[in-house]
């Protein structure tokens, strides 16, 4: 009776140790542990590269996730603008990127940035909760919108709050919009 009761009770840790080993062929999330990614436009012009030393690709949602991304935006050969964050997302069959605070839908050439915008140089620092870069290479900065001229000591000298502002790269000028209220100026002395 009792070689019964060994086999009642090893037959079945037996049959569970033979089991078979299943491979899951069909993974959801794919690791890359270093990407080095290029895209280009349907003529054949490089658009933006990605690097990204730790990055996951999501094949239901086809979506890829990067860890420390930096971005060469490009114009033709040259580098127009490097952007990099903590985390980024790339959907959309890569054309919209989406990092904290910066959304690039590629299609439309147009740069959203939100949050706390801070765009500085060496005159001037332009702070705003929300941007936009247009292909024309001008950024509007929506409301509110704080404007500071510095000085040679890097101190402050002139100052604007306005509801809407436009820095023209090309030309590095700035002009004020205010539809509802007015724009205010103060100057240092």
């Amino acid at each position: 009776m009792s070689n019964i009761y060994r086999l009642i009770i090893f037959l079945p840790l037996f049959i569970l140790g033979c089991a078979p080993n299943e491979i899951n062929e069909n993974k959801v999330i794919q690791k890359i542990e270093s990407l080095d990614m290029t895209i280009f436009s349907n003529s054949g012009d490089k658009i933006y590269s990605i690097t990204s030393p730790n990055s996951s690709y999501n094949n239901i949602d086809l979506e890829f996730n990067l860890k420390n991304p930096i971005i060469n935006i490009l114009n033709g050969k040259e580098t127009k603008y490097i952007i990099s964050s903590e985390e980024s997302t790339l959907s959309d069959n890569n054309k919209l990127l989406k990092m904290k605070g910066f959304i690039w839908n590629i299609e439309n050439t147009n740069y959203l940035l939100e949050g706390n915008i801070r765009f500085e140089n060496q005159n001037i620092i332009l702070n705003s909760g929300k941007a936009i870069l247009g292909s024309d290479n001008i950024i509007e900065f929506f409301n509110p919108v704080k404007y500071i001229i510095k000085d040679e000591n890097n101190e402050n000298k002139y100052e604007i709050n306005s509801e809407n502002a436009f820095y023209n790269l090309n030309t590095e000028s700035v002009s004020f919009e205010a539809k509802d209220k007015r724009v205010k100026s103060i100057i240092y002395f």
